[in-house]
């Protein structure tokens, strides 16, 4: 094995991953979008303010984010790969400031154009922003925490969640009128607005740096802190020229950098195809059900009491949020593929069970049934934990070479978009129509996402970043370096490593 590098005994290591704590609240704010809207649905005072959406006009609340992202996807990339990483998180950042204000203060005469132009342009900055933060902290971690550190980034996604849930709970408990709902909409700003100001205290990609151009700069950022400031380091002089050289070889090779790209070679058609169903699996295995529309769950099972419903949402959050934090630090010791395997049976199980429980209830009306739901129901986020959403962005931007990265997350996050867009317009519908019933569409879901996993998904534990390439595009791919490998790394080296998974 490589000799590990223990991250906090290297000052100016310490120092870099403090900074990406910063880049962190992109998901952060994604959750707590994703969480709000449950909360403010326990609400009287937004029910009224509304006119009590249900059914379609609910789903369209839900739903509106998504439409904002996908009006922004195809530009998306190009302000990552042309202003870089953290001008294009600075630019998201700045949309979703404005979409959340807008969203606080919409007019009482038309409240719902307004509210609906504000989620527009919260879901328009996310995508900017979350199509460049982890490019940033995949390009930019040493590469021995890499996997960590990516998967990290979207199990923050809960902690928005939980920030969501638990301000909801207070302001519904301790505040009356308008302000009840308009406090945790406005706090909306507040993540992606410390974000703006810390942005520019983090260094840029050395890999974005060295595609324009800027070795110089590169190999300083990485020589500071991949080895302490230490300029006589081999590994990093290894890892430089292997970036390096391994960026010239994809800009030689490339037939172009539009969006053709993705689907040029039989690698590449893969990795498109794992991203698509990594997004849809994202979005459509039950999970939707739970994030936004919680409360209509609950009174399906008999709990209809806004502060009963406020509390199981706020110690859902928690609980899943521990769940992902735990499992993030398993993505190097068990692999990618055994988590998502883990993942979909545990789900396909818990789901099924879910489904068992709450035609019990609605047969008989049983309490025991429905506490049976609602325990199941942290049961499947448990399993779900696993891979998602912690590995939906890590898994996509580490199987993708550099030249087509951007593009390639800006894929994932337009099926994730269109999964949202349709999952969140539907379950209000199906929850209505069908209740209980609509849960099977989810079970056939999660015996296909089962299979598809199994049979399809690539293991991505041990290569560099660059060395993954070798596992999707094998004698095509383009991996180089004109060092030879440091004494550190040849004990057991990556590319033996890679060829021998």
């Amino acid at each position: 094995m490589a000799t590990e590098i223990p991250w906090w005994k290297q000052p100016l290591l310490r120092q870099l991953y403090f900074m990406m704590t910063f880049l962190f609240l992109g998901s952060t704010t994604l959750g707590y979008d994703g969480s709000v809207l449950n909360g403010l649905q326990t609400m009287t005072s937004w029910q009224e303010y509304f006119s009590y959406p249900v059914g379609s006009r609910l789903g369209i609340f839900g739903a509106m984010p998504g439409f904002g992202g996908l009006a922004v996807l195809l530009f998306a990339p190009y302000i990552a790969d042309i202003l870089g990483r953290r001008m294009g998180t600075a630019i998201g950042c700045a949309f979703i400031i404005m979409g959340s204000l807008i969203q606080s203060f919409p007019p009482s005469s038309h409240p719902e154009a307004m509210y609906l132009a504000g989620r527009f342009f919260i879901g328009f900055g996310a995508n900017i922003s979350n199509g460049c933060c982890p490019l940033l902290i995949t390009e930019i971690a040493h590469p021995q925490h890499r996997g960590k550190v990516t998967t990290i980034y979207n199990t923050l996604w809960y902690l928005g969640a939980i920030i969501a849930a638990w301000t909801t709970y207070g302001t519904l408990t301790t505040l009356t009128g308008d302000i009840q709902w308009r406090l945790p909409t406005g706090l909306q700003c507040l993540m992606p607005g410390i974000q703006l100001l810390a942005i520019f205290f983090i260094p840029e990609s050395p890999r974005w740096l060295i595609s324009k151009g800027r070795d110089d700069e590169a190999l300083k950022i990485l020589t500071k802190y991949h080895a302490n400031g230490d300029e006589s380091d081999e590994s990093v002089k290894w890892e430089f020229s292997e970036i390096r050289e391994t960026l010239h070889l994809e800009k030689e090779a490339s037939s172009s950098t539009g969006w053709l790209e993705l689907v040029r070679t039989p690698g590449n058609r893969k990795r498109c195809f794992l991203i698509i169903v990594t997004a849809i699996f994202s979005q459509c295995s039950g999970n939707g059900l739970v994030s936004y529309y919680l409360s209509s769950i609950l009174k399906t099972i008999g709990i209809t009491e806004p502060k009963k419903q406020a509390i199981i949402n706020g110690g859902l959050t928690i609980w899943c949020w521990l769940i992902l934090l735990n499992c993030a630090f398993l993505v190097d010791r068990v692999g990618r593929r055994v988590l998502f395997l883990f993942a979909g049976l545990g789900m396909l199980i818990s789901f099924t069970i879910w489904t068992t429980c709450s035609a019990v209830y609605a047969k008989t009306g049983s309490t025991g049934a429905g506490s049976a739901v609602l325990a199941v129901i942290f049961l499947f986020y448990g399993t779900a934990g696993a891979a998602w959403p912690g590995l939906t962005v890590s898994y996509t931007v580490e199987i993708l070479p550099y030249h087509i990265r951007a593009k390639g997350l800006t894929l994932c996050f337009a099926f994730t978009a269109l999964s949202c867009v349709f999952n969140q317009y539907v379950n209000p519908i199906g929850l209505e129509v069908l209740q209980w019933k609509f849960y099977f569409v989810y079970i056939a879901v999660l015996v296909i996402e089962c299979l598809v996993i199994y049979f399809f998904y690539v293991e991505t534990k041990g290569p560099t970043l660059e060395e993954i390439a070798i596992l999707f595009d094998g004698e095509n791919s383009y991996v180089g370096t004109t060092l030879p490998m440091p004494e550190k790394k040849t004990s057991a080296s990556t590319v033996e490593h890679v060829h021998e998974v």
